[in-house]
Parts: C-alpha cells; structure tokens; sequence
C-alpha cells in the first residue's frame, strides 16, 4: 500500500514505516502529525483511488523524529573583467519523519 500525499507543497510517495526529509514542519520531536492532503491511494488489491483534488476521510499518521539542515549550498557570483566575486551559501532546514500508519 502506498499514497501519494502533499506535505508543505512538495508531493511525496509514501508507505508504511517509510522515513523521509521534508521541508520544515511545526511540531516538537516526537510529536504525531496527521497528513491529511493525500492526492493518490493504492490499496494492497491494486485498487487505485484518485482524489478531485483530495481523498475525503483518508488520512496518513507520522511522526517527527528530528530537526535537520540540509548539505551546504554555494552559490558563486562572478562578472568577467569587473573584479567582481560573490561567494553566499545556506543550509535549508528540514524535518525528518517516519510514516506509521495509512487510515481509510
């Protein structure tokens, strides 16, 4: 069984017992969250359940198991000729979970 559920504006495959980084959400770690915006549900049957944008009353159990940030991104500025350099980087924040439960 597996469900396709937005999660902060990013669509993300999930399955049961699945851990995987999303962008940053609210909540303390260990706290259980409720997914509630799933897009797609497969059963174990095979049966296929496509939300018109949403699935009504399937919902998705995580939980938060820690706080992170992300490998460090550079970004490098350069105009030829000018003497112009610009070196910036950033870390984005994430939040690891793992899915526990899929309820129809």
């Amino acid at each position: 069984m597996y469900a396709i559920v937005e999660i902060a504006g990013k669509q993300f495959k999930v399955s049961k017992e699945q851990w995987l980084y999303t962008p940053k959400l609210q909540g303390e770690v260990g706290t259980l969250l409720t997914l509630d915006k799933v897009l797609l549900l497969d059963d174990e049957v095979g049966t296929i359940m496509v939300g018109t944008p949403t699935l009504n009353g399937v919902t998705i159990k995580a939980k938060v198991l820690e706080h992170t940030k992300a490998n460090k991104i550079i970004v490098f500025k350069k105009k030829r000729r000018n003497g112009y350099k610009v070196k910036r980087g950033h870390r984005q924040d994430h939040t690891r979970i793992v899915i526990e439960d899929i309820v129809k």
